[in-house]
């Protein structure tokens, strides 16, 4: 079953293969979610400090008959954090929210705020390199038995490579068919650095795509399960999300595998 499958990460790190995001996700919602899903078999769970379910997702994986040592938890340091003091403080207060001595994962959720997305400033270098420290502090503490970033570019990757001691282990960005940031990819992957793909669905945005329904009715499987079955087939690992129980159930149903024909149609949309 794919859910019991796990990649490795560059330490020797086991991160199972399929995560459970709750982006956008309420509260209440993300503990119901959360819980349905530990309850179904999801063995990785991801969330972040600016999206307010933290404590909810804690609570969850308190509340499922589950070891804390089968969960693989990953939350993240607010783009907007911009010093090592402020980053320590936002770490220690996800662990207290999530009631946890660690994380499986501690990511730099971006790279600059939101508001300057694709709009680096010279400052954005300096601004990583003292939350890393930070992350690898954390690590070195035990806070997190895995470190890296979100929505990294190649330069942004650089930089931090450059500067470190502990090079990033995860790189996660926005993969779906049809928008691959294969340079990026690229670039991870000769460096050792797993990516994790979100919104691996396109936010619902390749629901209704033909050219992949043709795909899926060959394997009798939904559009969903082949759109995460390709990023599996690249080495890319999906955070699908869903706070349907159906859609949970679905999205871990992956044990097929993709014809190379179908592989490089799906390449070309």
């Amino acid at each position: 079953m794919i859910l019991d499958e796990t990649f490795q990460l560059v330490n020797g790190v086991e991160i199972p293969k399929v995560g459970f995001g709750t982006w956008q996700s309420s509260p209440e919602d993300a503990y119901r979610a959360t819980k349905y899903a530990l309850d179904n078999g999801y063995k990785h769970v991801d969330t972040a400090y600016v999206y307010g379910n933290e404590s909810d997702v804690g609570q969850a994986i308190k509340d499922v008959p589950v070891s804390r040592d089968e969960i693989f938890v990953t939350t993240k340091v607010p783009a907007e954090t911009d010093t090592y003091e402020k980053a320590m403080e936002n770490i220690n207060e996800s662990l207290r929210r999530l009631s946890l001595d660690h994380v499986d994962l501690l990511l730099i959720h971006a790279p600059r705020p939101w508001r300057r997305i694709g709009k680096p400033h010279e400052n954005d270098d300096k601004k990583n390199v003292q939350v890393w420290k930070a992350l690898e502090d954390a690590f070195r503490d035990g806070k997190a038995r895995a470190i890296g970033v979100s929505n990294f570019n190649i330069e942004d990757l650089k930089n931090i490579i450059e500067n470190a001691k502990v090079a990033p282990m995860v790189n996660q960005i926005k993969c779906y068919i049809g928008n691959l940031s294969t340079g990026t990819i690229d670039f991870c992957q000769k460096h050792s650095i797993l990516v994790e793909g979100y919104s691996p669905l396109a936010t619902g945005g390749i629901l209704d795509d033909e050219q992949i329904q043709k795909i899926a009715e060959k394997y009798e499987k939904s559009i969903p399960q082949v759109a995460l079955r390709y990023l599996l087939e690249k080495d890319i690992l999906p955070l699908p999300k869903s706070v349907h129980e159906e859609y949970i159930l679905e999205n871990a149903q992956l044990d097929f595998v993709l014809e190379k024909e179908d592989m490089d149609q799906l390449d070309k949309l």
